[in-house]
Formats: structure tokens, sequence, C-alpha cells
């Protein structure tokens, strides 16, 4: 790579790592016990939250359990709310009743709150658990028998993406706090008093060289093999409070506090090739099987340095309070990292939109320092008019350059336009790429990921706990290199139907594709992935073969489920609710065991299930999963990849150590040195890249 190319992949990673670094979400409303704002009510207490996490075969398998106790002497209801985790498909809820677990069923969800209410009512143990759109999950259960104790366990499950050789795993416990009337009526008590601990189980068909825990130096990380990892976290006060006397209690500091995610990264070693891999399950004398299919491409997407528009629209609606002055100083730094050739304007948005700049101006140092004084002129307040910070970004586009929008915000469409569809309608008006920051668990990911998609850009979850220089790498290396744009996966020679998602969106460096699907029979099949780069046609192709008999990973049904179901709640975002459609969603999720918007889990004693006449489907399917989970802990890790006779991709899959345009030493310590050089001149910011591009650093991570 010449100098000039260089330069311009360098101040593009600048200007991300600067924005990733000021968008980090402050602290808004975190998992934990819910109580009526203003009650006379008692608060319960959580005395333990285990967590045990489960990663293998390229999905996820999360499982909670927790004890609240009821230290009063009236029963009480128990309200326990926590962040909806990305992709999430609830598996199981269960509550011990007379000291046994009995796990839950779903119903549409008006049935199983009018069951909850009549057990409730009557005294007797029940639960529920329900989905608050995209915001959280609520569980509900009654009674907490005063003086005593309730235990509860929920597990869900979630695809495990590996983004450049990056694998991230969040447990979110942040809510994010833009739900306002939430707010108002609930506190919460994320508190938990006695035991704290989060086990998570690495088992990868890919040699991993490190794993990382940002953020939790307590933790004890443990490399039992190239393919075997273990990350455990562990607080307790059980000793010294059984020792304690009623007030000494009350003045223990919590063992734990639910309120930071807690969040894993694993790196793949450099170099592994390019991969088509296939996790089946199709049980004996099933006609019909499902499948996940991962394809990881090659690292064969070039650099590009062409110089570019930036257009940045930035949220000031009032849950930006706490992070404004942040998102001000990384918005002067990144410009500040521009050439002056390159252009930008900034637009804000609350309950209206204005323009701060008045069109494209030059990155010059003057204009920077006046524009940077005027935003910390403004004030965070008022609502989200989503819709008209967009349009007011999107006017002024200078059809003749590379143009790009960042879009940063934490929140909620809730004033003006908030109809998906004609946000998509908006974006789809520029050939424009729009890159999205979604800070925070709360906000709209689905809305905001369906635009992102529409535009052929990219979305960044972004956690307060996140590893920046983890989450700039992946974002920068999309930026600078080509992409494939209107990807077709074609798959012969076995029946396939169902597949998901519908629509392939464009295939960026180091991103992998995830599709999910039925098969009938078994066999051979031929598998072609097209698109263009630069215009050019490009395809890939490969032989595998689909099993006869597959047991392992019963799981996948209800990933497909989930899959299917948000290819459905795509469709009335954008079109509105279709009576079909909703009918559709809430039969896959009784059928699959899904708490989506029309389900909800409900748990009653077994006799009361009976009188009812509620079959215990979901109980079969987790006796089923849980036995398979058994087997594949009894043995090695097992091998997903089918493309080894004929390699779809030739060249290396992407990754952070030596991969694309230059190596991962110089990315991540540029990515430092954005953390540690904010009194640095440039003359000698120039001077420290020049020796740590000769001396290529040293990766981020430690092995432990």
């Amino acid at each position: 790579m010449n100098l000039f190319k260089l330069k311009k992949c360098i101040n593009t990673l600048l200007m991300f790592a600067l924005f990733a670094i000021a968008i980090m979400p402050g602290v808004g409303r975190t998992a934990g016990l819910l109580t009526p704002a203003g009650s006379s009510l008692p608060d319960l207490q959580i005395e333990s939250h285990q967590v045990s996490v489960l990663l293998e075969d390229g999905y996820a398998i999360t499982t909670v359990e927790q004890v609240f106790s009821n230290p009063h002497t009236q029963d009480l209801e128990a309200i326990y709310s926590f962040p909806l985790p990305e992709k999430a498909a609830v598996a199981e809820f269960t509550v011990w009743i007379d000291g046994k677990p009995v796990s839950g069923e779903v119903l549409p969800k008006q049935q199983a709150k009018q069951v909850y209410e009549t057990e409730k009512a009557a005294g007797r143990e029940a639960g529920l658990m329900e989905k608050d759109t995209f915001k959280t999950f609520d569980i509900k259960v009654s009674p907490v028998r005063a003086s005593s104790d309730v235990k509860i366990r929920f597990a869900y499950i979630q695809p495990a993406h590996v983004d450049t050789g990056m694998g991230r795993y969040v447990y979110p416990l942040e809510e994010g706090g833009v739900d306002e009337q939430k707010l108002n009526f609930w506190t919460a008590n994320e508190l938990v008093q006695r035991n704290f601990s989060f086990n998570l189980k690495l088992k990868s068909d890919y040699p991993v060289d490190a794993l990382r825990m940002p953020n939790q130096p307590q933790a004890q990380i443990v490399r039992n093999s190239a393919e075997e990892w273990q990350a455990d976290l562990f607080s307790s006060n059980s000793q010294q409070m059984e020792e304690q006397s009623t007030t000494q209690l009350q003045q223990n500091q919590p063992a734990f506090t639910l309120d930071k995610d807690i969040v894993v990264y694993w790196r793949h070693q450099a170099n592994l090739p390019g991969s088509v891999d296939l996790v089946t399950y199709k049980p004996q004398g099933s006609s019909k099987g499902t499948f996940m299919l991962t394809l990881t491409p090659g690292d064969d997407l070039q650099p590009i340095a062409e110089g570019s528009d930036w257009v940045f629209i930035l949220d000031i609606s009032g849950s930006m309070q706490g992070k404004y002055a942040t998102l001000v100083d990384g918005v002067n730094r990144a410009l500040g990292k521009m050439r002056g050739v390159d252009r930008f304007r900034i637009v804000l948005f609350n309950d209206s939109s204005r323009e701060l700049t008045n069109g494209f101006v030059n990155a010059t140092t003057e204009n920077i320092q006046h524009y940077s004084q005027l935003l910390l002129q403004v004030h965070p307040a008022s609502g989200t008019h989503l819709y008209a910070g967009l349009q007011k970004g999107l006017s002024g586009i200078d059809a003749d350059r590379t143009s790009a929008i960042v879009l940063v915000t934490d929140g909620v469409a809730n004033i003006g336009e908030v109809r998906q569809r004609k946000f998509i309608d908006l974006i789809k008006t520029r050939d424009i790429r729009l890159f999205t920051f979604i800070m925070g668990n709360s906000a709209n990911r689905p809305m905001l990921k369906a635009l992102t998609k529409a535009s052929n850009g990219f979305a960044v979850n972004i956690s307060s706990s996140d590893d920046i220089v983890g989450k700039l790498l992946e974002a920068t290396s999309k930026v600078t290199h080509e992409s494939l744009h209107g990807v077709k996966l074609s798959i012969s020679g076995v029946k396939i139907a169902d597949t998901s998602p519908k629509q392939l969106a464009s295939l960026y460096r180091g991103q992998q594709m995830i599709v999910f699907g039925h098969y009938w029979g078994s066999g051979s099949a031929d598998i072609k992935l097209s698109g263009k780069i630069s215009g050019q046609d490009k395809a890939y192709a490969t032989g595998i073969e689909f099993p006869q008999q597959s047991e392992l990973n019963p799981e996948i049904e209800r990933l497909w489920a989930y899959a299917s179901i948000e290819d459905m709640m795509n469709q009335i975002q954008d079109f509105g609710e279709d009576a079909d459609l909703k009918q559709a969603i809430t039969d896959l999720s009784v059928e699959y065991g899904l708490v989506t918007d029309y389900t909800s889990m409900l748990v009653v004693r077994d006799e009361v299930f009976d009188a009812l006449g509620i079959k215990r489907q979901n109980k079969k399917r987790l006796q089923a999963e849980t036995e398979a989970k058994q087997n594949r802990a009894a043995n090695p890790v097992v091998s997903n990849r089918v493309d080894t006779q004929q390699p779809m991709f030739q060249s290396s899959r992407a990754s952070h150590d030596g991969g694309g345009s230059f190596g991962a030493g110089l990315l991540i310590t540029l990515g430092l040195l954005v953390l540690i050089s904010r009194q640095l001149k440039n003359r000698q910011i120039q001077e420290n890249i020049k020796n740590w591009g000769r001396t290529n650093g040293s990766a981020p991570f430690e092995k432990r």
C-alpha cells in the first residue's frame, strides 16, 4: 500500500475510533426487581444471580438462575425486568413450586396473562414472562411468600457471530433509559445480596488464541485447549451475611450490582481458511430437517482509498443527557483527523431537526473549532424525531462525491413519522451508505438495522462495557474495504425451503453470512454465493452433504423459528399489522416455545396445566435439548465444516492479525493512540504513527 492510501485508512480509522469512544452509553435503567415509584410496598431482594453460558456450534445458550427473597410479613409479587438480548429466543422459564421445578409453556399473550392473573388472585403459585416490544423481557412471579424465597430459571438461545476473526458475547444488564414512561412508573432494585456468578464455556470448531472480558479484572480465564476456553466471575457475601444481624445486613455491601453489561471477546487464530459450516437437526424418522448454514468468506475484498463527504446526524434528545459532552469531544477530535479537502456537515435532532453547518464545510482547523464551540452550546432535551434528522441529513448530498452518513442514537423514534416503511423509503431516495452506532440495549434495534440494511451500510451495537478497540476494528475494516453487493445464495440438489433471512444484505469484509432453513431427504447439494464487487460479477461455489439423521443440535429449530418470526415482524413494521402474519407468528411461537410480541410463557402448577388442557410441548422440547447438550458435553469438539473437499473460498478469512491492508499491531496501536494521546501535538502523533508502523505493535489481548 502506498503512503497516500495508508494515510487515508489511518484517517478513517481514527474517525471511527473517536466516534466509538464518544458514543459510549451513560447509565440508564438497569436490570432488576421493579417496584412502583412512590409505592408503600416493601422492596423484594435478589439473593443470588447465577449465569451460565455455553458457546458452541455457532450459537450461545444462556441460563440464569435467580433467588428472590421476601424478608417482610406479607406475600408479594416479584417483577423482574432485564434488557432484551439481540436475536435471543427464550427457551425456558421455570419456577420452583413446592421445591420442584415447573417449566413454562407458551400461549397467546392475552390468554397467558389472564391465566396468570386468575392464579395470582387465588393465591396460587404462578409465573409469567412477557416481551416489552424490542426493549425488555419482564418476568412476574406470584406470590413470593412472607419471610421466604422463590427460585426461578430462564434460558435463551442466540446465534454467536464471529466478525473479522473476533467473536463477541454480551450479557445485557443496561436497559439504556429510553422508555420514559417506564422510568417514571418503576424503580429498580438491581442489587444481588448474597451470591453472583458468571460462567462461560467456549467450545470452538476453530482454534482460539485469546479470550478477554473487558472491565472485569476479577475474571478468571482458563485455556483448556485451543478449542476450549472458560471464563469465570464470582462474588459472594453468603458466609459473612449469615453471621450478621438484620441491622448489619441492611448496611452490608451487595455481592454484585446488575448495572453493567458483561462482555466477552474471543479471537480466532490468524490465517484460518474461509469456510462453509453446517449445523443440522433431523431426528430419526423425520422427513424434514432444520439447518444453520454459516459462510465465512476469504479475505479478497480489496482496500479502497477515495475522498469522501461525511454527514453526522446526532441525537440530542433528553436521553442523551450525561453523554452529550463526551459526544461533542469525540466529534471535535474526529473532525480533527480529517484532511482539509474532506468535507462534513452536522445535523442535530430531538423533537425537530436543524443543521449546525450551512451545507458542507471543509475540515479546516478554523471550521472544526467553530462548530465544536457551537456544539458545546447545545443542551439535550425533548423527544426523538429521527425521521426529521435523517431527512435533513439526506438533503444537499453531492452526487459527484463519495458520501456517507454516520447516525448516532440511543433512542426510539417517538415524534413525527415513526413507520419503518417510511424510513426505508426515505433512505432509498439517495445512493448513500448509512453507518449507525446503536447505543444501549433499549434502542429500537429492529428498525435501525432494517434502515441501515436498506442503505447497504452496517450497524454497530455499542455497550459501555465493550472493548472499544475491538468494535473499532470491526467498523473500520468495513469502511476501508470493498464490499460484495447484491448478494444471492442458491442451494440445489436437495429440497430446501423456509429459508431466513429472506433478503440478504451486502457482505462486508470479515462478516459471516448465516442462513436458516428446512431441508428434506439427504445427500449432496451445490451452493453458490454471488454478487458484485465494484460493479464486477463475483461468484463462489462448493458442494456439501446434508445428513439423513442428525440429533445433536435440537436448539437449531428454535433459532430457525426466531429468524422466521423476525422476517415477519419486519414486514409488519414496514406495512402495518396483518391478521394473517400475526396468527402465523403466534402459531410458530407456540409450537417452538418462543416469547414474542404476541405470546408469553406461563408457569402454573402441573395440575392447572392439566385442568386447562395446555399441552406440555415446551417441556418435551426442553428435555430433548437438555439431553443433547449433555451428549455434546461428554464428547470432544466436532467440526461443522463441510467444504474441506471442495473449498468455497481460496483465501484465508479476514482477521485482525495481519489480515487486509495492514497488520493488527498497527491498527490496535492506533486505536490505543486515540485513548492516550489527547494532549499530544499533531507532530508527535505523526512521529508515533511512523514508529509504531515500523514495529507493527502488539495485539490487544493477553493470553491467560
